[in-house]
């Protein structure tokens, strides 16, 4: 791809942008709806669990195979086709009549969603080719995601209170539309020189993998975990996993390339994506249910009390990624890490009548955690791999965070639902407690390995990866401490 002038740069990362903003718009408009979804829809807490799991496990499952077919049929290609799908998926679910055939709509949604942002990245990754300058593109990139999620509770708590949850879908659509223009005038289009393959057996695994772990979580409470159907499923995700193990390395193409793993910062920094939107994921879920069903607060009411955590995410974000670029990115994930768990050790006493100022302390500190943990994290996940594999790379990094954003919902909402007694109100708040604490380890996690991938060891280790490459690729520099 040529090198661009720095007006057309820019301009490009914010017509990559805009895919996230409505990623993550969506994410944070759904969750904030569920108390409305359920009650129209009469669905269950299992039903809600999937409405965000669905999505987030065919973005999941579908990552890589897009990443690697944008590397081949061309990034501006894949991208303008996943918007066309996210608008289509989008306006299917302001249709549904039930619980099932939201879900059912919520996995067209997602199909989309998968050329999206890792798509994105790639075009970014390849745009951007300075190290510092990537740093601060992927800055803006997370802050995004904070404004994203800024402007989801207000803009959701509106629509859901003003024109029903349905409502929350269409803004999706006119977005796409201006994206798919954009995109056409101005992104110019860049292939991979030395594309993968399209690898069906390893597509297959991934998508047996997530799904079999995923559904054994979020069923288990209600099937019994000792059923064979949820030892089944978990029996079945093991096999996968072993599959792909065995059979990836094999390939010469292969649909997930292991080698990438044998860099402690790549390997490291997908633990920690994993670990922080788990949390991430566990926090908007339970506290969805909280404000609204054990608090009895309005859609509008409860946006409005997660706005500053989503405001303090929207202002770092920017910030991390200027750190990073300049000082490397140890200091951003050890913050991360440090936020989350204050924030998870301060709900682990949430009461059903907690003033809102005490309320917002926490909100805040989660704010502060994930405001900085999404630049290091990509940043550190793709520096020092060959630039020709930049959209696998990057949509391993993004894989990893979606799955942790199933599992968080999987696993918190598990824990939680199975462990409520005596009235909701107070039988969820008591039982939220355990939530909280896996919070908590989650954002140890961020913390031990946000020091661990940052060390000179770790850093060597990146350098032996990157040779196990052909000799003739160029690297994306790393940006060090």
């Amino acid at each position: 791809m040529p090198e661009l002038s720095r007006r057309r740069r820019q301009l490009v990362l914010a017509i990559c942008c805009m895919s996230l903003f409505i990623v993550g718009l969506d994410n944070t408009i759904v969750n904030l709806a569920l108390p409305a979804i359920q009650r129209d829809l009469h669905a269950s807490v299992s039903s809600l669990q999937w409405t965000i799991d669905a999505y987030v496990l065919v973005l999941a499952s579908l990552l890589m195979l897009a990443g690697s077919t944008a590397d081949r049929v061309g990034r501006r290609r894949t991208f303008q086709t996943g918007l066309t799908l996210f608008g289509l998926g989008s306006l299917l679910c302001s249709v549904a009549p039930s619980a099932g055939a939201l879900i059912a709509f919520r996995m067209v949604q997602a199909i989309g969603g998968s050329m999206l942002n890792p798509v994105a990245m790639s075009i970014i990754t390849n745009t951007f080719t300075d190290a510092r300058e990537r740093a601060k593109a992927i800055g803006v990139w997370g802050g995004v995601v904070g404004l994203s999620m800024a402007l989801g509770p207000l803009v959701g708590g509106t629509l859901v209170e003003s024109a029903g949850w349905q409502s929350i879908f269409w803004i999706n659509v006119p977005v796409c539309l201006a994206a798919i223009i954009l995109a056409a005038r101005f992104v110019p289009e860049s292939r991979s020189p030395r594309p993968r393959r399209i690898d069906p057996v390893g597509q297959l695994l991934v998508i047996v993998l997530f799904a079999g772990l995923t559904y054994g979580i979020i069923e288990g409470p209600g099937h019994g975990w000792g059923s064979p159907e949820i030892i089944g499923c978990f029996a079945l995700a093991a096999l996968a996993a072993l599959g792909i193990a065995l059979y990836e390395p094999r390939r010469r193409e292969p649909l997930l390339e292991l080698r990438f793993f044998r860099s402690v910062p790549f390997s490291g920094t997908t633990l920690i994506a994993i670990a922080a939107f788990a949390a991430l994921s566990g926090y908007l879920f339970l506290n969805a249910l909280y404000l609204q069903q054990a608090r009895g607060l309005s859609p509008l009411e409860a946006g409005l009390l997660s706005l500053p955590s989503a405001a303090v995410t929207a202002i770092l974000s920017p910030l991390s990624g200027r750190w990073v670029a300049n000082r490397g990115p140890r200091v951003p994930l050890i913050v991360a890490g440090l936020g989350m768990m204050a924030s998870g050790l301060i709900l682990t006493r949430l009461g059903l009548t907690w003033p809102i100022p005490l309320l917002l302390i926490p909100y805040v500190f989660f704010g502060i955690g994930f405001g900085v943990v999404n630049a290091p994290i990509t940043n550190t996940a793709v520096s020092g791999m060959p630039r020709a594999q930049a959209g696998v790379a990057a949509a391993v990094a993004s894989t990893s965070r979606q799955l942790g954003a199933a599992l968080g919902v999987a696993i918190i909402g598990a824990v939680v639902t199975s462990h409520v007694a005596g009235p909701f109100p107070t039988g969820f708040t008591a039982a939220s407690h355990l939530g909280w604490w896996i919070m908590v380890g989650c954002g140890g996690l961020v913390l031990s390995l946000g020091i661990l991938t940052t060390s000179r060891w770790a850093r060597r280790t990146a350098d032996t990866a990157a040779a196990t490459f052909d000799s003739d690729e160029p690297r994306i520099p790393v940006t060090t401490s």
